[in-house]
């Protein structure tokens, strides 16, 4: 049988096969449903959780609403939006979010960078002990702050550096540096080795084939690392409450400080951590499209 192309006329739909006539899609939109038990005790299940996950950040924001003198653990909607809690959080975290960017966004960038070099050396140069000298550094993660806190500590004030931005940013580029190596390696061992070869032969050096071929080709890599560090640096508070002096706490520390001594105002401390919340829920609307690609990077060769 030949069909024939008419203008706005799904073609597919005028061959009928010889049984009767063709049946449509059941569920056009693509759409997932489930059909059988199974698939109902997933979807339950993961609704259940939705719920669990979403539920205090539902409170977070209709008790930041509510303003100043709310009541804490209230789950009621507020009858009228009061944004004067906002407004007294910002005048008491405005100098300490500063001092988080200021140590989040360089001590981000110097570990994701250093991560890239330590990644191109070990993935792209093999020289002999380089899975050694990988395996030590990943012993580098699972080394609890708790254990090396008071000699950092020492150490850091030995140098002048106690108390100070620079101190923390050190600190943070130094812990962070293991995973920054991890997920560059892994990802740049799905790069070609011919990429590197055909830098050579046109006379590119070591330097020169990481900053003019690698580098660019890094994006993903970097916004996997870069994510995580970014996270896990705006996040931290041992570190902001052992390391910094009262004039460079990071916002963090300064947060948990807005609970009083008698009584704690839960309006503004809601609108408080919402703010505190809100710039690593930017990173991640701004890079996820890089995330999981970048993540999976490496899984497979």
């Amino acid at each position: 049988m030949t069909s024939v192309a008419t203008p706005g006329i799904d073609t597919q739909l005028l061959i009928a096969p010889a049984g009767g006539r063709r049946r449509r899609p059941r569920n056009p939109a693509g759409y997932w449903r489930p059909r059988t038990v199974g698939q109902w005790v997933v979807l339950i299940a993961c609704t259940l959780l939705l719920v669990y996950f979403t539920f205090p950040v539902y409170v977070i924001i209709s008790t930041a609403l509510k303003g100043p003198g709310a009541a804490g653990g209230s789950l009621g909607l507020p009858t009228s939006i009061d944004m004067s809690g906002f407004n007294l959080a910002w005048g008491q975290l405005k100098g300490n979010l500063w001092n988080s960017v200021q140590i989040a966004v360089p001590a981000t960038v110097i570990s994701c960078f250093l991560g890239a070099l330590n990644g191109f050396v070990l993935a792209k140069t093999p020289f002999r002990g380089a899975q050694l000298l990988f395996i030590l550094m990943m012993v580098g993660m699972f080394i609890p702050f708790q254990a090396v806190i008071i000699p950092l500590f020492v150490f850091l004030k030995a140098l002048g550096l106690q108390g100070t931005l620079v101190g923390i940013i050190a600190v943070h580029v130094i812990y962070g540096l293991p995973f920054a190596t991890l997920i560059m390696r892994n990802y740049y061992v799905t790069i070609p080795d011919g990429i590197v070869e055909a830098a050579t032969v046109d006379g590119c050096g070591l330097v020169s084939t990481f900053f003019r071929i690698m580098l660019p080709l890094s994006i993903p890599g970097f916004v996997v690392a870069g994510i995580f560090q970014f996270t896990n640096i705006w996040n931290d508070f041992l570190f902001g409450l052992i390391v910094t002096s009262q004039q460079t706490w990071p916002v963090t520390v300064r947060l948990n400080n807005l609970l009083g001594d008698t009584s704690v105002d839960y309006g503004t401390l809601m609108a408080g951590a919402l703010m505190v919340a809100t710039p690593t829920l930017l990173v991640y609307i701004v890079l996820g499209r890089y995330f999981i690609g970048g993540l999976t990077s490496g899984a497979v060769k």
